[in-house]
């Protein structure tokens, strides 16, 4: 903000009532340096706010979702069993699926259609030798392969072997249309198997087998652990195989990091407005009813005794003290007084009854807005609505935390930050 261009005189005549029409008691000097020496930070809004409630405990996160759907079917233990035996053991097997290490896995060809309809379709153009059927699954180990033959006949799996095919089987039931064996990786993956090291793979392998919410979970830990992620090797092979991957996930990375300054800005900008709503507040009550040692004349001042409900009431009641012993006054001047003129016309602009208002200067500065170029008043009416609008969305403040010292605070951003047309 530039510095206002301000008529020193007629400033300085209107200075005069302003400190006649308020009573300023005896102050500890103690109490007033600190405040006008420099700024105190914000406080934050947290305060004074409740604890938050615990995380829910394991067992009733286990208990929400054990619960069954009405035509859930509990299949016996017993039942598992005999199908899994069945495969482990091949008896009656009519199928061959030959893996990449020439080794077998029999199955039953029955089994193998009815649990998969691609399988079946292969299964139909394979040709017969001997009473077998030989068909081939390439690509992947023998002991995923083992895995993936025997979900289909008991959906029976190890953790252990299922953690360390889980990439595999996930690309396998994705080609041969298992839906619950994709539904098993595709869970385990996102509930803590993802690292570091394999995310880059993972999200590959999400995206070509149809898994946008698995994908989604890849990019956003990509772009929350850009920096160590990047040094993998899977990024490096990522980058040498799919440059356009990359190029995509770097924009990811840079437009969450604007979002995120965005969001600090706004927030800010937010703390700015609700402080300057409460020195407004602030004002009116030590110009209408006194506070402490300040107040109307002939109004009774309470002194030391009781606590002000208004936040900024102390920190404005150290600057009126200023402003009313400054010898300067003069925006251009002193900084401490140019704040202070900046509050009464924020003051101003936001009354809507200046001939009955109390605080001082409020009619005269209405009267002097007539003057101001279009620009400056598109200016103030911005930041008077603002204002408002944060402290209507927010709510009542008579609940928050009591910060004695949030005007200086108020008044150094609504100077330096804001960026506030000209006083004129």
């Amino acid at each position: 903000m530039a510095s206002p261009a301000i008529d020193s005189a007629w400033l300085s005549s209107l200075s005069e009532p302003f400190c006649k029409s308020l009573n300023v008691g005896e102050a500890h000097p103690a109490d007033i340096l600190p405040v006008l020496e420099a700024p105190v930070p914000f406080a934050s809004d947290n305060s004074n706010a409740p604890q938050p409630p615990p995380l829910p405990s394991k067992n009733c996160t286990r208990t929400k979702f054990s619960k069954r759907p009405l035509e859930y079917i509990v299949v016996p233990k017993e039942t598992k069993d005999a199908w899994d035996n069945l495969f482990k053991e091949g008896y009656g097997a009519d199928v061959c699926i030959l893996t990449n290490e020439k080794s077998c896995v029999l199955a039953h060809s029955n089994v193998l259609s009815i649990a998969s309809p691609v399988l079946a379709n292969v299964l139909r153009l394979s040709k017969v030798k001997n009473g077998m059927r030989y068909i081939k699954i390439p690509g992947v180990p023998h002991g995923a392969v083992c895995m993936f033959i025997r979900f289909l006949y008991s959906s029976c799996y190890e953790e252990e072997e299922l953690q360390k095919f889980v990439l595999h089987l996930l690309v396998l039931s994705h080609f041969y249309s298992i839906p619950s064996l994709k539904r098993v990786c595709i869970c385990s993956l996102e509930q803590g198997w993802l690292t570091r090291e394999n995310v880059i793979d993972v999200l590959q392998l999400a995206r070509n087998c149809d898994a946008p919410r698995l994908a989604f979970i890849c990019v956003r830990m990509v772009v929350k652990n850009f920096q160590s992620i990047s040094l993998t090797e899977g990024w490096r092979a990522m980058r040498r195989a799919n440059p356009a991957l990359e190029q995509e996930l770097v924009e990811s990375v840079v437009e969450a990091d604007t979002r995120k300054q965005e969001r600090q800005r706004k927030m800010e900008e937010k703390k700015v407005y609700l402080q300057l709503h409460e020195a407004m507040e602030a004002l009116l009550h030590i110009c209408k009813d006194g506070c402490r040692t300040i107040g109307p004349r002939g109004k009774v001042l309470k002194g030391s005794q009781g606590a002000c409900n208004f936040p900024a009431c102390k920190g404005l009641e150290t600057l009126v003290r200023h402003f009313s012993n400054c010898k300067t006054r003069v925006p251009g001047g002193c900084v401490h007084c140019k704040r202070m003129w900046q509050l009464l016309e924020l003051h101003s602009r936001m009354c809507n009854e200046p001939d009955s208002c109390k605080v001082p200067l409020c009619r005269h500065f209405k009267e002097k807005m007539q003057q101001q170029s279009k620009k400056d008043e598109t200016k103030w009416k911005v930041l008077v609505s603002k204002v408002i609008a944060t402290k209507n969305a927010v709510g009542s403040f008579s609940s928050r935390s009591k910060d004695s010292q949030i005007i200086c605070s108020s008044a150094y951003c609504f100077y330096f930050k804001l960026r506030l047309p000209k006083t004129e």
